[in-house]
């Protein structure tokens, strides 16, 4: 079992709580009110520039020309995503630009980009996995019966496709590239995992 796998089977505990979550199971269903849509869309799109930062530092430390031109293109799609987002706002009526990070986001945000800076690039990749991985295992759980024709249609279909997939597995490849087994990479991947499980929590409640 490669590594990137080794650290997602170790948290299928968070991963089934983020899918169990009212606020997933309600894109998944078309129920979720709109208004916490509108607040995860902003609080997303201030996650998303973080994480293309993170990308950009973790390419300029990478030690070869295959992972700098790997961590280039992740940060390259991470602001094709943050784009996409920005569609999302238009379309619900949200200024990104007045977005003010809650505290559960700049939590993860900071996190991210502390570990950018500070560790080395394998770390960073088991750091910035968990938010893919779990987002390609949403979409294609939630689009398991098709994509439905609801209101967030849009949100399964981008984390259910095949791109997303791949930019997923582009990430871990990174991770088993870079990262070795030990206590400090599995810490520093689950704490992610919280994250993301108190990013949805936040968003429910309208923090």
């Amino acid at each position: 079992m490669t590594l990137s796998k080794e650290l997602w089977a170790a948290n299928q505990d968070l991963a089934q709580a983020c899918l169990k979550h009212p606020f997933v199971q309600g894109i998944g269903d078309g129920t979720l009110e709109q208004a916490k849509f509108a607040y995860y869309v902003g609080q997303d799109a201030f996650f998303l520039e973080a994480f293309a930062r993170a990308y950009s530092i973790a390419a300029a430390k990478a030690p070869d020309s295959l992972g700098f031109t790997t961590f280039h293109n992740l940060a390259s799609e991470a602001l094709e995503e943050l784009r996409l987002h920005s569609g999302y706002a238009s379309q619900w009526g949200i200024n990104l630009d007045s977005v003010e990070p809650g505290a559960t986001t700049r939590r993860y945000t900071d996190f991210l980009l502390a570990t950018a800076w500070g560790r080395d690039v394998g770390l960073t990749a088991a750091a910035m996995s968990p938010c893919m991985r779990l987002y390609a295992f949403l979409g294609e759980q939630l689009a398991g019966n098709g994509i439905p024709n609801h209101q967030y249609a849009d949100w399964i279909r981008t984390y259910s496709s095949p791109d997303f997939q791949s930019l997923t597995k582009q990430l871990e490849s990174l991770v088993d590239n870079y990262a070795i087994t030990n206590p400090v990479v599995h810490s520093t991947y689950r704490y992610p995992m919280f994250c993301e499980r108190d990013f949805f929590q936040a968003a429910w409640i309208l923090e």
